[in-house]
């Protein structure tokens, strides 16, 4: 099995109501990505992050392998939440390992 996190901040420029109305956008594209990306067992997208958190939104994934990731970075629904994501979040990291 693989695990899959990324973390993001929020673009300061970001108004608190632009931040919720991502926020809701980026649950429900990411959580539909589960049933429809081929290896992709589960999701879970974290917002309610303590004060003392560096970034303001994580993700957390697991995939049956290293090819259902590689299939999942590719996907084109995927990519497609990851465009909006991009276009309001900044300072991303990743971290990908199998256990």
């Amino acid at each position: 099995m693989v695990k899959h996190i990324v973390m993001w901040s929020f673009q300061k420029e970001l108004s608190e109501g632009a931040k919720q109305e991502a926020i809701a956008k980026i649950k429900n594209d990411l959580a539909q990505l589960v049933g429809i990306v081929p290896g992709l067992i589960s999701l879970k997208v974290v917002t309610e992050v303590l004060p003392s958190s560096s970034h303001d939104i994580g993700l957390f994934c697991e995939l049956e392998s290293e090819e259902a990731l590689s299939g999942y970075q590719v996907h084109p629904e995927h990519v497609k939440a990851a465009g909006f994501i991009k276009s309001v979040t900044c300072n991303r990291i990743c971290l990908d390992y199998e256990e």
